[in-house]
């Protein structure tokens, strides 16, 4: 029991009040999405001095917006990317084993509609065509299929592919039309709290180092002479002067080398949006699979079970304004057609919709005209040092999710040689936050539910629902002291406590009520989050943060305009 007894360091936050002004770091990060967030645990890890800033929340920007997949690229293969898809199934296998609390495998179901269809087509676009395949066939599926098998060999966790007939097909999913002539299923992976990973990433990171910081909702005003100043949005400043910057700001990446004096045309992203339904047919027919399906334009869409939601997405459009993108009622149009083309016998409609997000992906600038064969690789391009820039500045373009560990590798190994250090340990098999312990079978969760329960006199009910949504570090979510007592429930979400929100508060970076209801937890993006459930989460947080009145306000007008117009809730 001395693991679970060990008490949490103490809170990251208060690291910045004592930076002062001019402080020296090896490394300041700009940006605190997956890819910023990944590359500053693995710098800290190798005893590096490092800063990472945002200037809105963790995990706030495209890293809030994902389809929630952790997937290995099974498209990628079209253009050729086998690197790319050898290292996503890599990284794939070993999320699952490193983030178990939170990723998980998700065995997917690939609708077939012709035999020999789309194989001259692949080859025109594995050979450089900028024509993307349309109505793949099963015999080039049954290609992919086994190819991806074959990347993601290393270490396995998940079972090999199949492929069905279509009566066999329609007996293990009749919802589907009766126009498809097969079903292959493979496995890849999905994760339930995205932007909480972020964070957990963040604080392993600051754990790892204790001379680091992170700040989020910081602004940059002003670079000269190396010294870069900070504006907190509480209204202190600081100055820092770094060794390096990695710009990380994804979408944002050309703004921020602006700012930096090093002017860029790098990030030509695509738009990415997502509802989520609230139909239980649906997810009942779903049984806890994904269906990757190609829409009548060819372009790919999913629909799957995500915490009890249907959540069907993505669009994939030429965007570039990552401060105003949200999902528009034609996509919406878009998405629903598709799923009801795709399971005529399941009522899907508008009014089911509980949520809704869009984000801009950070990929490389691009000439092509369609945004599906835009590389989803990623690279570090450095701008060095100049007469008015003492520092090199490395942007982090393109990846994704799934890609973030491999990514942040390369690059702390690029940042080790250009700062004369070596790696002193490796993150591949390092696991992340509430994964570290978590229990790997059945016995061993009931009895870390037993144990934890003990600890902290909840009961094992309340401890699972904790271990679920924390991993591991449920424990000192539990053990947490407050105002509140873990029986006092958010009014409507009633697995919510209110002693929880008080941790979260106190103990991850919350700045704001939106923190809370959007990335902390997942009580807007699953549509579960009321009124009530508000005007509770609210007192909690101002009393938490010391808000007077007019600013408790503010946050709650903030929070429910956001959610009705950006994400489309009916609050």
């Amino acid at each position: 029991m001395n693991q679970l007894q060990k008490e949490p360091s103490p809170r990251p936050v208060d690291r910045l009040t004592v930076l002062g002004n001019e402080q020296d770091f090896d490394v300041v990060i700009f940006g605190a999405g997956i890819n910023g967030a990944g590359l500053f645990r693995d710098l800290c890890a190798q005893g590096l001095r490092c800063l990472i800033i945002d200037k809105g929340d963790f995990g706030s920007g495209t890293s809030a917006a994902p389809s929630r997949l952790i997937h290995g690229g099974l498209k990628y293969l079209e253009t050729g990317e086998f690197g790319l898809v050898a290292q996503s199934t890599l990284e794939r296998n070993l999320l699952l084993k490193n983030a178990p609390h939170y990723v998980t495998p998700l065995p997917t179901v690939i609708p077939i509609f012709s035999w020999f269809n789309g194989i001259t087509a692949a080859l025109r676009t594995l050979f450089g065509s900028t024509s993307a395949p349309r109505s793949r066939g099963a015999v080039l599926i049954k290609i992919g299929l086994a190819l991806y098998d074959f990347y993601g060999s290393r270490d396995r966790v998940m079972p090999r592919h199949r492929l069905v007939g279509r009566s066999r097909a329609l007996k293990e999913m009749p919802v589907l039309t009766q126009s498809i002539v097969a079903a292959g299923t493979y496995y890849d992976a999905k994760i339930s709290h995205p932007e909480r990973l972020v964070l957990e990433l963040i604080e392993d990171g600051l754990a790892a180092s204790k001379t680091s910081a992170a700040a989020n909702y910081c602004t940059m005003t002003s670079a000269s002479g190396g010294l870069l100043t900070f504006q907190a949005q509480k209204g202190s400043t600081f100055s820092v002067r770094p060794k390096l910057v990695v710009n990380g700001a994804g979408p944002w990446i050309d703004h921020v080398n602006a700012a930096l004096g090093a002017p860029s045309k790098m990030i030509g992203g695509t738009k990415g949006s997502h509802i989520l339904l609230q139909n239980d047919e649906l997810v009942r027919s779903l049984a806890g699979r994904m269906v990757y399906f190609e829409a009548d334009d060819g372009r790919i869409c999913l629909v799957f079970d995500y915490l009890g939601r249907a959540l069907v997405g993505s669009t994939d459009t030429k965007a570039d304004n990552p401060d105003t993108v949200r999902c528009e009622q034609d996509e919406v149009d878009y998405l629903l057609a598709s799923v009801s083309a795709l399971m005529p016998g399941v009522n899907v409609e508008r009014d089911q919709i509980v949520y809704a997000y869009s984000g801009i992906r950070p990929l490389p600038a691009s000439e092509t005209s369609i945004a599906g064969l835009i590389s989803r690789d990623h690279s570090a391009p450095v701008t060095e040092p100049d007469q008015t820039r003492p520092f090199a500045i490395i942007s982090l373009i393109g990846g994704k999710w799934t890609t973030f560990r491999g990514f942040a590798e390369e690059v702390t190994d690029t940042v080790l040689k250009r700062l004369g250090r070596s790696r002193a340990v490796s993150t591949r098999s390092m696991p992340i936050g509430g994964g570290r312990n978590f229990p790997a079978d059945t016995a061993q969760r009931l009895q870390w539910l037993t144990e934890t329960s003990a600890v902290s006199g909840l009961d094992l009910q309340r401890i699972d629902t904790l271990l679920s949504r924390y991993g591991t570090r449920a424990l000192q979510v539990a053990r947490h002291e407050g105002a509140w007592s873990g029986t006092e429930r958010l009014p409507d979400s009633h697995d919510y406590s209110q002693a929880e929100i008080d941790y979260i508060v106190r103990n991850e970076f919350v700045e704001h009520l939106a923190d809370v209801v959007m990335r902390r937890t997942t009580l807007a993006v699953t549509g579960s989050l009321t009124i009530k459930d508000l005007q509770a989460i609210s007192a909690v947080v101002g009393a938490a943060c010391g808000w007077d009145c007019e600013r408790a306000t503010e946050e709650f007008a903030e929070t429910v305009t956001q959610l009705k117009g950006r994400n489309l809730m009916r609050i």
